[in-house]
């Protein structure tokens, strides 16, 4: 239907948009959305939803359903939730005769390869027997496998993220290109190449213990020691180990949790993520696929990451793709953030990106900017709630009436991968950076405070601690408490040794 504006030009919608609006379907909006103008020239207008584009006359694609599905490929990127949706209701026939009319033409086979990719079903067509192959993805617009797997009938590159269970899709935007350029895991490099190996050595139990802490504290957990060691125990595997399987997963989870409520395998039940606004209301922030949909999905996700492994796909596009892919699908009860957080750890650094025998607290960063680590979950979160019918009951039990697994399976990540790139590059540029200098003023402080007063290691914590606390002095309580054996003047030289390295701090908690 086309829609008028101010200066009573017609914009009609074009692309997805028009198949949407024709076919009703419900569906995540795409992130750009098209219409066609009567008349005027083209603009773009940035939403809160996306880009809405709006192109001159000329670009007026027809009103046959092949011609706005090429539309959409050209235009509008792809979107597989939304071409799974559509070949759901759309006439076979009708799809049939559009391929016909183009048989060697690329979007032409590309749609027919999506047809049979996303429905299973083989269409009454003979394989293409001529012509160059094409790429699915263009490597120019998207994140895509290399090698692609040749496929014979269409003539076509499979060079998807995934599978037809689970199947991420990254769009190469100029900030993930920027990003790139960067060379973040140089960076790196060249950050922890200024430290000597005992800073290093010191810095990484530090640097274990500050990410378990962080990753606990996102989720208002205060952890026992005991459950603070086995996270910190499984961080240090995450090197040499791929914890992306179901049975290091399920076994992640059980090690993480406390052990009354480890599960032994996915979970069984529907779940949400939700709070108690008051007496028997639930505000629901995110509704979890639905049990029976887990199985599949959680197989594609892990053929997924072996895909990216394989063939090479950016250290952090892949990372942010599998982790984000597993706490969308949310499949054990309870811990599935803390696995979320840690598997971007244990694809970094399998990849290499991070430096052999350091890891930088990446959720320290997120809970210093909460907002913008809650801002990339709901980019997802926020768009599938209205979909979602369910119904709640009085003990928080949950039902979804609707096929809901399309949603999870083919998810745009694109917005993800720019948040985890942002979080990696304030991540080295200022958690491990300051962590570094601070374990180096530490040393250099403790150093000169043994040739004031030969104190025990354990008073020399004690004492750095309370200065940090205390904008570098030692108050007279804490020196009375603490430190009485020592005379005022040893106190003025050991809190001159502190400042010559510390300055005037800001309150820091210390390694």
């Amino acid at each position: 239907m086309a829609q008028d504006n101010q200066e009573g030009v017609k914009l009609r919608p074009a692309g997805y948009a028009a198949l949407i609006q024709r076919y009703g379907l419900e569906v995540i909006p795409n992130w750009h959305s098209s219409l066609v103008a009567t008349s005027g020239i083209h603009r773009v207008n940035k939403t809160r939803a996306g880009i809405e584009e709006v192109y001159a006359p000329k670009y007026w694609p027809g009103d046959s359903l092949g011609a706005h599905l090429e539309f959409a490929c050209k235009y509008d990127g792809l979107n597989l939730a939304i071409l799974a949706a559509l070949f759901e209701v759309v006439s076979e026939t009708d799809f049939v005769t559009y391929i016909q009319s183009k048989p060697t033409g690329k979007y032409a086979r590309r749609l027919w390869f999506l047809w049979e990719f996303l429905t299973g079903k083989i269409l009454p067509l003979e394989d293409v027997q001529q012509g160059n192959y094409v790429d699915l993805l263009e490597p120019d617009r998207y994140y895509a496998i290399s090698p692609a797997r040749q496929v014979r009938r269409q003539r076509i590159n499979d060079n998807l993220l995934g599978n037809r269970l689970f199947c991420p899709v990254v769009r190469r935007t100029e900030t993930l290109q920027h990003f790139e350029q960067d060379d973040l895991a140089k960076r790196c490099r060249q950050v922890v190449s200024g430290y000597t190996d005992e800073i290093m050595k010191r810095a990484l139990g530090y640097l274990y213990s500050k990410e378990t802490k962080s990753s606990f504290e996102i989720e208002h957990i205060s952890p026992d020691s005991n459950r603070t060691e086995r996270f910190i125990a499984q961080l240090e595997l995450a090197e040499r180990e791929d914890f992306c399987n179901r049975e290091k997963l399920i076994d992640l989870q059980r090690r993480i949790l406390d052990s009354r409520f480890a599960e032994s395998d996915y979970r069984t039940s529907q779940n949400y993520v939700g709070e108690t606004v008051s007496h028997q209301q639930e505000n629901i922030h995110f509704i979890c696929p639905k049990p029976d949909d887990l199985e599949g999905l959680m197989e594609g996700l892990i053929a997924s990451h072996l895909n990216m492994e394989d063939h090479g796909i950016s250290a952090v596009i892949h990372a942010a793709a599998v982790s984000y892919g597993f706490v969308f699908l949310h499949p054990f009860e309870d811990g599935n953030g803390r696995i979320h957080r840690f598997l971007i750890h244990n694809i970094l650094a399998r990849r290499g990106f991070s430096p052999q025998g350091i890891m930088f607290p990446i959720s320290a960063t997120m809970l210093k900017n909460l907002g913008e680590y809650n801002t990339s979950l709901e980019a997802y979160s926020q768009s599938l709630m209205p979909l979602v019918q369910y119904a709640l009951t009085q003990e928080g039990r949950m039902t979804v009436h609707n096929q809901t697994a399309v949603w999870y399976r083919f998810i745009d990540m694109t917005q993800q991968a720019e948040a985890l790139f942002q979080f990696i590059t304030l991540t080295i540029e200022t958690e491990l950076v300051q962590e570094l200098q601070f374990l180096v003023n530490y040393v250099k402080t403790k150093e000169a405070m043994q040739e004031i007063v030969d104190l025990p290691d354990r008073q020399i914590d004690l004492f750095i601690r309370f200065c940090l606390q205390n904008k570098g002095r030692l108050s007279a309580r804490k020196q009375a408490s603490y430190f009485a054996n020592l005379t005022d003047d040893e106190i003025a030289q050991l809190e001159q040794a502190f400042q010559s390295a510390y300055g005037s701090p800001p309150l820091h908690s210390g390694p």
